[in-house]
Formats: C-alpha cells, structure tokens, sequence
C-alpha cells in the first residue's frame, strides 16, 4: 500500500477540500500520513487569497521538491497560475485546479503509470461538492467546519475567490444535515458553518436563502452541543434569519459579517452594499439579546482618503464590535482593483492599521472586563503544557477569536461544554475557574 502525505494550506473552506481528498484516497486503499517524510508522493492544497498566502504555498512546494518529494499541488495556486506555474517551477509532477481535487485517483495512477506530468485544471470551475465521499478529518476536536456551499457570485473588488472557484453552489439541506449528524456520532459538539457567504445559503437550489430553515433543522439534532455561522453579508442580514439565530438554542449568539468599511464611496469603489451599516448594526443587538459580533476591515484599499479612514476609524469607536480583524490591502493580479489608482504606500496602510488595531484592542478589553464574575458556558479544547485547560465561550470562534485559560485540577474532557467563572482577562483572552 502506498502512502501518500498532504500539506494543507489557507482557509477552513480549503481545509474541507483537504480533508475530502483524504476521503478519496483513504476510499481507495491509500496509506494517509500528514508527515512528509514518510512518503515519497507529497499533495499540497494551496492557497492564493493574497500574496503571502501564495508565498507560503510557494515555499512549501519547493522545500518539498528541494526533498527529493514528488509534488502534486491543488487548490488556488494551481487554478491561478497554472501552466505559468508549471514553467516557474518545472519539478512539479501534476496541477489540480480548486474543483478537479476528485480527480486526484486519476492522477495519482497516471504517476504510476510513469507520466511525467498531469494538469487536471478546468478553466470555468463550478464547484460541486462531493457528497460520495466521507471527509477523513485532519483536526478531529470539539469543533468541525461544514462547507454548506462554495464559490461566490459577487464580486468585490479585491478579490479573486470567483474567479478561483466559480459561482455560488450550495448543497441539499438534507446533505448538509447528514454530514452534521455523522460528525456528531464521531464526537464533535460544534459544527461550524463555512461558506463564501453563508448568508445567502440555497438561494441557487430553493430559489430563496434557506439559512433559517437549515439552522432549524439542524437544531434538531441530538447531542450537538453548538451551530456557529461564520461569513454573512451585509444585504442578507433579514430579521428572519436574526429571529432564527436568537430562537434556536443550539445556535451561538455570534454574528460574524466582514464590512470590508464603513465610508458609501469606499464600498462603492470596493464593489461592496454601499448603505449606513449602523442601523443595521443596532437591529443585529436588538434582535439577539447579548449578541457577540465580529467583523473585519481592509485599510488602504486604492484611493482611500484620510477622511475616508477617519470615517472608518470613528465608525469603529461608535459600533464598539466584540471581536475585529484589520486586513492590509494585497494588491492581487486578476483583481478589478489592480489597476485602481492612486495605490495607497505600505507606510501609510501600516500606520492606519495600527491606528485601528490599537482602538480595537481597549474596546476588546473593556468588552472582556465586562465578563468578569459572571459564568459562562465554555467548550473544552485542550490543555496547555503548564497546566492550564482550554476552553472558549460562544462568542469566540476557534483559530481566529480568544479563548478561556482555566486554572484547575479537576479533570475537563474536550469537546465537553463546562459552566467556567470568568475572574480576570487581558485584551482577547478571559481567565476562568471552575
């Protein structure tokens, strides 16, 4: 039996494609390992979101060529670059674009059978999600992420997923359901519900958004501890959806919906809702009693003007969000706004970065200290070396939000859902005991 190692690269959404070619391999007699070294065939999923992502790629397939590996790269990169990327780097064995990944048998027995080269990369990809194949999970926790739907049909100016991956595809509320109930019997009390937009979930299948009725269904499941949705969008934030997250136990009062900024011209350029977010805001709080939001900013983007940046900056100090990530504008080839001018210099986006990470992190400490006393129910995740237990509570997503250290000697099970008092905190993470 052949062993066959996979890196894996970028998003949760690509996390998903890594862990459905584990699937395909394992379904078809494939000795997995995640350590490199013990396999001569290396695939490698990339990621091409920004520069450094791709830098990172990049630098993984070539320490692996540089290690006598045979490479197959998947995912963004391929899809991207393509032969440009086969002549950059002529080691490489095979290309799989980001919707061929089930391609990957075909490949890999093509290798076998002494081909030198193979690149299974459709030009228009249309991403259809695999259902026949059970994901072989690389991080089996207390959380897994379910790909409800891939491939985007906006088009913001900075973004190259469309283009990547297609339109939006979603998948059957039944599928859906099923993978959520496998997951559950497998031990996992948190599904998390990834998309490029899940917000407009099923739009494409049942010709209207059904994320309400998916969380409803999914509420229903025995054992799930939480439902978390992450990537809605601003247009689709309906007082029906908001209705069904504040009713349904099981789904965490979390809201995460990156506004990319808050000034009209800014959106416009961007090719964003271009309307005042703060109404909406108030209805997210209003309608979801105690509800943790998390958003996310790009300074920098072309022609953004100081004033405009102030108007980003103030918005921010007014909204006071729970949790918020501040990106630096990547200037991607394919982009519609590649060719925008004036580009803003690396020093100035750097200076408005910190600007905006500094305010954020006292608003992140005063929401913290609020905690302080009070008990929260918390998901366990592991433990540190010195001794301390980790947990997170509802309103942190994992990988990206804070997490409770708590200091004790009882034993906690991850995946288990403890009551933890809060009793101190610095600005992302809180400290709790039992």
């Amino acid at each position: 039996m052949k062993k066959i190692a996979l890196i894996s690269h970028g998003c949760a959404k690509n996390l998903v494609d890594s862990e459905l070619i584990l699937g395909l391999l394992s379904q078809n007699g494939y000795e997995i390992t995640l350590d490199e070294t013990e396999s001569d065939i290396v695939i490698i999923n990339t990621c091409s979101f920004i520069h450094d992502a791709e830098k990172e790629s990049v630098d993984s397939i070539l320490e692996m060529i540089n290690e006598g590996k045979k490479v197959i790269i998947a995912g963004c990169l391929a899809q991207k670059h393509g032969k440009e990327l086969k002549q950059a780097i002529p080691e490489i064995s095979a290309l799989i674009g980001t919707t061929d990944f089930t391609k990957i048998i075909d490949v890999l027995n093509s290798l076998d059978n002494g081909e030198d080269y193979i690149e299974k990369v459709t030009s228009n990809p249309n991403y259809i999600y695999p259902e026949n194949i059970e994901r072989q999970q690389i991080t089996m926790g207390s959380s897994s992420y379910i790909k409800i739907a891939d491939g985007c049909n906006y088009r913001c100016g900075y973004c190259i997923i469309p283009y990547l991956r297609g339109d939006y595809r979603s998948r059957k509320i039944e599928d859906i359901v099923n993978e959520a109930k496998s997951l559950v019997k497998k031990g996992v009390t948190e599904i998390i519900l990834i998309a490029q937009d899940t917000t407009v979930y099923g739009i494409d299948l049942y010709k209207k958004p059904m994320l309400s009725e998916l969380l409803k269904q999914l509420n229903q499941i025995e054992n799930l501890g939480w439902i978390r949705i992450m990537y809605a969008y601003p247009t689709q934030m309906t007082d029906e959806l908001l209705d069904t997250i504040a009713s349904c136990d099981k789904v965490v009062k979390y809201v995460d919906i990156p506004l990319q900024h808050s000034h009209p011209d800014m959106l416009k350029r961007m090719n964003r809702p271009s309307f005042d977010y703060r109404p909406m805001i108030d209805n997210i709080r209003n309608r979801i009693p105690n509800v943790a939001i998390r958003t996310a900013f790009i300074v920098g983007y072309p022609g953004e003007t100081e004033e405009e940046f102030n108007h980003l900056y103030d918005f921010v100090k007014d909204m006071k969000f729970n949790k918020m990530g501040v990106f630096e504008y990547s200037r991607e080839k394919g982009t519609p706004s590649y060719s925008m001018k004036p580009q803003i210099s690396k020093k100035v986006m750097h200076e408005r970065f910190k600007k905006l990470m500094e305010l954020q992190q006292g608003i992140s400490k005063k929401v913290n200290e609020s905690f302080i006393g009070k008990t929260l129910p918390c998901i366990i995740e592991n433990f540190t070396d010195d001794g301390y237990v980790v947990a997170r509570t509802q309103n942190d997503a994992p990988e990206v939000d804070g997490v409770v250290y708590i200091k004790t000697n009882e034993p906690l099970v991850p995946g288990d859902i403890e009551n933890i008092k809060i009793v101190g905190c610095d600005e992302y993470d809180l400290i709790g005991e039992i």
